[in-house]
């Protein structure tokens, strides 16, 4: 590649971050049925059957006091509940509600719909291929970093 090929093409930030903004513009609340960090705190609340507050913190990467304002609107909507943890009876267990499935239900198939758009012009061997590439790359993101010396 020359210089000038070098230069013209995006890095891969760039376009993953251009991807994400483009993503996040297309889940909007009448997409999905809810606003996408209500999707979020659900989908981790699928995978985590009760979480701390503090768990979700740390997940949504939001400081406490967004987490309890977003945790209002989810129970308001009948999405979630918090209950005394018996084990410590300071802190709070959050649950999914029956309601809050069927509504996160809804917002995946939102989400595979968008994501078929997206992807229409790519292959299923190609999907397939980027799918597990992009895991890599998330795997290796998210790994805790090493101290440096």
């Amino acid at each position: 590649m020359s210089k000038e090929t070098d230069q013209s093409e995006p890095g891969l930030m760039r376009l993953i971050t251009q991807i994400s903004k483009a993503l996040h513009r297309r889940s909007t609340e009448e997409a999905l049925g809810m606003r996408f960090k209500s999707f979020l705190l659900l989908s981790y609340l699928r995978d985590h059957q009760a979480a701390t507050q503090q768990e979700l913190e740390g997940a949504l990467l939001a400081d406490a006091n967004a987490v309890v304002l977003l945790l209002n609107e989810l129970e308001a909507a009948r999405w979630s509940i918090r209950r005394r943890d018996p084990d410590d009876r300071r802190r709070h267990l959050v649950e999914m509600t029956a309601a809050g499935r069927q509504a996160l239900e809804r917002a995946e198939q939102a989400r595979e719909n968008l994501e078929e758009e997206i992807l229409q012009g790519i292959s299923p061997d190609e999907r397939a291929t980027l799918y597990r590439l992009l895991s890599k790359v998330a795997e290796a993101v998210l790994q805790p970093a090493e101290p440096r010396s």
